[in-house]
C-alpha cells in the first residue's frame, strides 16, 4: 500500500456556504504495535490512561488483540497481530516489522460517514473502505477510510446514537490499573505527519480540498532552524479547530534533522507526534515522570529570559526550570508544553504534552530551543 494523491487539480476550490467536511473531533488515534497487550499496560501505567474495550481471541477476533484505552475525550486503539491469516492481518505484520510501532489511522469522528467519503473521493482522495454499518446490542455505527500520507488512513466514523464501549465487535474490560487521581490529560489537541522534502505543500492542498480544512498557521525558513538542521511546516485545521494536522517536510541543512531521522526510522512518512491537552501540566508532568516516562530536557539558560517576553504565566518560572516544561506568548495568550522521548526504540513516535491559554499556537518561540534538546539526542544515538 503506497500513498497516492487523485485529481487534486481538476475541481477548482470555491467559497462554499456550509462546511462541505463537517467534523465532530477526532474519533481514536489507532496503532499498529508488536505487543498490543505490553503496550496497553504502558501507557494505562505511564500515560495515566483508563483500558476500556478489548477485542481479541476470546471474543470472537481471530486474527488480531486490539485494546482501547480512553482520557477524557482522547482515545488510543492498540492492536497487534497474533497469526495473519488475511491481507488486512499480514498489512499490519508487516507494517510493524517495516516501521516499528506507529500510527496507521488518524479516525475522525463525522456526522455523516456517507456524505463525507463521498465528499472526499469527488474531491479526489483515494477511498480505501467504502461506507458499512457494524451493529451490534448497542446499536449501529457506520464507517469508512480514506488514504492520507504513507501508509496512514483517515477512518471516517459516524456513532451517533451507538453506546457501547468502543465498536460493534469490542467488549468493555475492566482497567490494567487504577486511574490516577487527577487525569493526565483531557483530549488530542493535535497530531503531527512528517513528509518527504517537497511534499508538504502537496498534503497541505490535500487536505485543502478534499476535507476542506483551511491553513491555520505556517513556518518557513527561520521559523524552525538551529546551527545544523532546519524543517518546514504548515498547520491544517477543520472549521471548529477541533482537528488540527502540522504537516512537517525537511529543510537543506548542515545536519540531519529530526524528520529526516524519522523518515529513515520510520521508513516513510507518517504520524510523527500526537499533542495531548492537560489543564495541568504540572501535575500531569509530575504523575508521568514518577511514571517512568521521559522528557526532553533544555538547559537552564532557557529560563534565564523567559519572563521577559512571555511574562505572567499560571506557573512560576521556577516550578517550569525545575520540570523543564516551556512556555510561548502570542496575541491571543500563552501557552505551556513539553514533550517526551520517543516511546519506542526507533526514534519515531513521540508525544507532547500542552496547556493553553487562550493560544492557538504551536510554541514558535521555542521552536529552537526544542530542537537544540532534539538534537541532543541524535547526537547521542549518532544520528545528527
Amino acid at each position: 500500500m503506497t500513498e497516492s494523491l487523485v485529481n487534486l487539480e481538476t475541481t477548482p476550490h470555491t467559497a462554499r456556504e456550509a462546511d462541505p467536511f463537517p467534523v465532530k473531533g477526532m474519533d481514536a488515534v489507532v496503532f499498529a504495535v508488536g505487543n498490543a497487550k505490553q503496550a496497553a499496560h504502558y501507557y494505562s501505567t505511564a500515560f495515566g490512561m483508563k483500558l476500556v474495550a478489548y477485542a481479541g481471541p476470546e471474543n470472537g477476533s481471530r486474527e488480531t488483540a486490539s485494546y482501547v484505552l480512553t482520557n477524557g475525550s482522547a482515545r488510543f486503539v492498540l492492536t497487534s497481530v497474533i497469526k495473519p491469516t488475511t491481507d488486512h492481518g499480514r498489512f499490519l505484520a508487516e507494517h510493524v516489522a517495516e516501521h516499528g510501532d506507529g500510527v496507521i489511522d488518524l479516525a475522525i469522528e463525522v456526522p455523516d460517514v456517507r456524505a463525507a467519503y463521498a465528499y472526499a473521493v469527488e474531491q479526489g482522495a483515494r477511498g480505501l473502505d467504502e461506507p458499512y454499518e457494524v451493529k451490534d446490542e448497542h446499536g449501529t455505527v457506520v464507517l469508512a477510510a480514506i488514504a492520507t500520507y504513507g501508509q496512514t488512513r483517515h477512518t471516517l466514523v459516524e456513532r451517533t446514537g451507538y453506546d457501547g464501549p468502543y465498536l460493534p465487535g469490542y467488549v468493555a474490560v475492566e482497567p490494567i490499573v487504577a486511574a490516577p487521581a487527577k487525569r493526565t490529560f483531557q483530549a488530542i489537541d493535535h497530531c503531527v505527519g512528517n513528509v518527504e522534502l517537497g511534499r508538504m505543500n502537496e498534503w497541505v492542498a490535500f487536505y485543502n480540498k478534499v476535507m476542506g480544512f483551511t491553513n491555520m498557521k505556517e513556518f518557513v525558513g527561520d521559523d524552525i532552524a538551529t546551527e545544523y538542521s532546519a524543517l518546514m511546516s504548515k498547520v491544517v485545521a477543520d472549521g471548529t479547530k477541533k482537528v488540527k494536522f502540522p504537516i512537517n517536510e525537511p529543510a537543506i541543512a548542515k545536519k540531519k534533522s529530526q524528520i529526516d531521522e524519522y523518515l529513515e526510522f520510520y521508513g516513510g512518512p507518517g504520524v510523527q507526534h500526537i499533542a495531548l491537552a492537560s489543564n495541568d501540566i504540572v501535575a500531569t508532568v509530575r504523575t508521568m515522570r514518577a511514571a517512568g516516562v521521559q522528557f526532553l530536557s533544555v538547559p537552564d539558560s532557557y529560563y534565564d529570559t523567559l519572563g521577559e517576553w512571555v511574562g505572567d504565566t499560571r506557573v512560576p518560572i521556577d516550578e517550569l526550570r525545575e520540570l523543564k516544561i516551556l512556555a510561548d506568548r502570542d496575541e491571543d495568550g500563552y501557552l505551556l508544553q513539553i514533550f517526551t522521548k520517543p516511546v519506542q526504540d526507533r526514534p519515531t513516535v513521540f508525544f507532547e504534552i500542552i496547556e493553553r491559554h487562550g493560544s492557538m499556537g504551536f510554541g514558535k518561540g521555542n521552536f529552537k530551543a526544542l530542537f537544540e534538546a532534539i538534537e541532543r539526542e541524535q547526537e547521542k544515538r549518532g544520528n545528527l
